[in-house]
């Protein structure tokens, strides 16, 4: 494939600095306290060795809110509550431990713990910051479906990473 010549290195600096301030849009699904959990979660991940992809299409359909990636292989789903009537009304849930080594729910502190299942990790969050309330049991990904879920976090992470270094290029937000 022949390569457009770039002009000098005027043109590339310029165009490295507009990169590094631009983030990923919102898609609206959100509501600003899911956002606050999720930014909280986020920091807490990152500190843990632990890098994330939100809104991440799963094969079954389904889209998980969190989905983490350890150093060692290790994935984590995240599911952010904010409200009881947002646990309440989603049953969806469950199958996401299909596509995870360990699942957790994240929610802030207003929300009742007690309505959480006590067969999934509970994580209280805010906008600056994550704790871990309860541990999820873990229960190891069969090889296929690790590599499966691999590939997606990977696709989806490279794609999104592409659109905010070149937004004209299409959607990579999978």
């Amino acid at each position: 494939m022949p390569f457009a010549r770039l002009g000098g290195h005027g043109t590339i600096r310029s165009m490295t600095s507009a990169f590094t301030s631009v983030a990923p849009p919102r898609d609206g699904r959100q509501s600003d306290t899911a956002l606050a959990i999720q930014r909280g979660v986020g920091r807490m991940l990152r500190a843990t060795g632990f890098h994330m992809v939100t809104e991440l299409g799963l094969a079954s359909g389904r889209r998980a809110d969190i989905v983490a990636l350890g150093g060692d292989g290790e994935i984590v789903i995240v599911e952010i509550k904010s409200s009881v009537e947002d646990f309440r009304v989603d049953r969806k849930w469950p199958q996401y431990r299909e596509h995870c080594d360990r699942l957790f729910f994240a929610t802030h502190p207003e929300v009742p713990t007690a309505i959480f299942p006590e067969d999934a990790g509970l994580i209280l969050a805010d906008g600056y910051g994550a704790a871990v309330i309860r541990e999820a049991p873990e229960h190891r990904l069969a090889a296929a479906t690790r590599k499966a879920m691999l590939m997606r976090f990977a696709q989806a992470a490279a794609g999104r990473l592409h659109s905010l270094i070149d937004p004209e290029a299409g959607d990579g937000f999978l």
